[in-house]
């Protein structure tokens, strides 16, 4: 069969050392995988089991990219995370630093109403992401992101509530992890709010930086 437009290009994400690129496939993000972030969003980490959603893989944005102020919110909040790149034979391929971007008020309207969280969540460039370095993905090292070189969020990736291998093991049990998935592995505390004209920094020890800042809403 002949498709009736063209298909969009393959979404990809650069590749540290390497002419190749990552092609993305789907975006899964983990919730309530740091104590302190679970204790912060008004939850109790003892009852608080992994939460999964799901961006579009046109969320992914490069670092250095201008993102405009996405529309239908007055609460754009940042979340750094460790992000792993599954790979061709199900395996983790590599990882890089992420920040999931979220409509805080919408999130918190569909959760009073017991709805779906796309909205806040899986609006487009809502998920900026770093080079991906190839290889096993840090267990330990600072997680941190600064916004116009104030600190905002800072922890170390061993405070995860579950490691990166229980993860993959509770995400398989509803998906099977396929070549070309990102999963986001969840945020520590300090998430806040964005503006336009503020400049994000966030790193993970080991891993190259993400930059990019809010540019005003597109008209």
């Amino acid at each position: 069969m002949t498709p009736v437009f063209t298909p969009p290009a393959p979404v990809l994400v650069p590749i540290k050392g390497s002419q190749s690129a990552f092609p993305v496939r789907r975006i899964f993000c983990v919730g309530r995988n740091y104590s302190d972030h679970v204790k912060e969003m008004g939850g109790d980490p003892a009852k608080a089991a992994p939460v999964f959603f799901m961006k579009p893989a046109e969320a992914v944005v490069a670092s250095g990219t201008a993102i405009a102020f996405p529309p239908e919110t007055s609460d754009l909040h940042h979340e750094v995370e460790l992000v792993v790149a599954i790979g061709s034979d199900g395996a983790v391929f590599g990882s890089a630093v992420g920040v999931d971007l979220t409509r805080r008020d919408l999130q918190a309207a569909a959760k009073s109403a017991g709805s779906p969280w796309e909205a806040a969540k899986a609006f487009p460039r809502s998920a900026p992401v770093g080079v991906i370095t190839p290889g096993p993905a840090p267990a330990a090292g600072t997680i941190e992101l600064s916004v116009n070189d104030e600190t905002r969020q800072r922890a170390d990736l061993s405070d995860m509530t579950r490691g990166l291998d229980d993860l993959l093991v509770q995400l398989a049990r509803f998906f099977e992890p396929l070549p070309g998935d990102l999963v986001f592995t969840g945020t520590p505390a300090g998430v806040g709010p964005l503006h336009p004209g503020d400049r994000v920094n966030a790193r993970i020890a080991g891993l190259d930086p993400l930059t990019f800042s809010i540019a005003p809403q597109e008209a």
